[in-house]
């Protein structure tokens, strides 16, 4: 299955909203997102039917192993872009809206080739 960016920053945001308060409903991603209830809805339907997310009776929101990992991988690149950015002397809030953008299109390759350097720099540091 192939996931759209859209769909990416949905699952890194539920896997970010329920490490941080355990339990996540649609309401609470569109606040965190600022996106409408219905467009949340949408996403969030379209979510399930690709079997990435649950919906409890309760409206609560849990990923599955599938959606877990691509959470998880999405938020590994956006933390070590972010982290490499601010490295090279990017501000903040600069790093953090580049490594949003930068997460869903660099290839694996590039990926790889940038947290490898990251990490080195960082325990030679």
């Amino acid at each position: 299955m192939s996931i759209r960016a859209s769909a990416e920053n949905y699952l890194e945001t539920i896997l970010l909203l329920s490490r941080k308060t355990g339990a996540v409903r649609s309401v609470d991603i569109g606040e965190e997102l600022g996106f409408s209830r219905p467009s949340v809805s949408v996403a969030m339907k379209k979510l399930r039917e690709g079997g990435l997310i649950c919906v409890d009776s309760d409206n609560y929101i849990t990923l599955t192993p599938q959606g877990e990992s691509v959470a998880a991988r999405v938020y590994d690149r956006h933390s070590t872009l972010y982290d490499w950015l601010v490295s090279i002397g990017v501000n903040e809030k600069i790093a953090a809206a580049d490594a949003c953008r930068m997460e869903h299109i660099l290839s694996e390759e590039t990926f790889t080739a940038i947290k490898l350097r990251h990490e080195t720099n960082a325990a030679n540091s």
